[in-house]
């Protein structure tokens, strides 16, 4: 059994760490706060703008694009949106989990384009092939970086280095759940039109195609900038949600290590009851 001296060493150091958790918890509720407004803002915008493109795709049939044209697929791409930092419970776990699930299905080839340190590390460790990596893109993604990603990745589908590029990424829904999935990110593919949804006409000036033609690369773009968004929202949740059962796990530490302590002093102080009443006894 440890002693007092031990005990309470054990004590100060889970204080210390528990003070740790519980500021970084402050930390991450703030910025999710931030990222959450983001990504509420985000969405319609993304909703609107798919429908939009795919109405103009249905309506231009004999329309090519380059982000368009399906290829016979040989190789396919990952782009796999993980943390740069850990202690986010199993966020990234999660997300490098549903990767290789995926990649097993596939009889294809794959490559994987980390975004995030944490994917990329994990992957470059198990011998998987590390097409592209982008790192530090920071606690709050802006639509630049979305962009100058996008650019990159059309620029490897078109130039054939993949003919399938996936994006693995966490859609966020509360500070308690996030969903990894993914979807489809090139070449783009023709949306659904709903059942029952209102037929409206719309006038194209100059023309639909030149419209498409400007969409397309602004799709891939919006695309990219929400799972970011999503992304970091997610990431955020998840650090609060580990923190705050860290800081939780913590405190019944304490309180354990506490009673511990309390019975070793108790037990302490008998035995020098016990000796001062036994050595009276010897000297009567």
């Amino acid at each position: 059994m440890p002693g007092m001296r031990d005990i309470k060493r054990r004590i100060r150091s889970i204080e210390s760490t528990q003070k740790i958790t519980k500021a970084m918890k402050m930390v991450a509720a703030a910025k999710l706060r931030k990222s959450q407004n983001k990504v509420v803002s985000a969405r319609p915008y993304s909703a609107k703008l798919q429908e939009v493109l795919g109405r103009l795709v249905h309506g231009s049939e004999d329309y090519s694009h380059p982000l368009l044209d399906s290829r016979e697929t040989s190789r396919v791409g990952y782009v796999v949106i993980t943390a740069d930092r850990g202690l986010c419970g199993g966020y990234n776990a999660n997300l490098i989990r549903l990767t290789e699930s995926l990649i097993r299905e596939n009889d294809k080839e794959s490559v994987i384009i980390a975004v995030g340190k944490k994917g990329r590390d994990y992957f470059r460790r198990r011998g998987y092939t590390l097409l592209r990596e982008y790192l530090d893109l920071g606690d709050d993604p802006n639509y630049i970086q979305a962009r100058e990603l996008a650019r990159e990745l059309a620029q490897i589908y078109i130039s054939g280095e993949v003919q399938e590029l996936n994006l693995v990424y966490t859609k966020f829904y509360s500070a308690i759940r996030q969903q990894p999935l993914t979807e489809r990110l090139l070449p783009v593919t023709k949306v659904e039109k709903k059942e029952n949804s209102a037929e409206v006409d719309y006038i194209y000036e100059p023309s639909a195609k030149e419209v498409l033609h400007t969409l397309l690369p602004r799709y891939l773009e919006t695309l990219i900038y929400k799972a970011l968004l999503e992304a970091k929202a997610s990431e955020h949740g998840a650090r609060m949600t580990a923190m705050d059962a860290a800081s939780d796990n913590a405190g019944e530490m304490i309180q354990k290590l506490t009673l511990s302590f309390n019975r070793a002093r108790q037990a302490a102080i008998t035995r020098e009851i016990t000796e001062i009443v036994g050595g009276a006894a010897a000297l009567e």
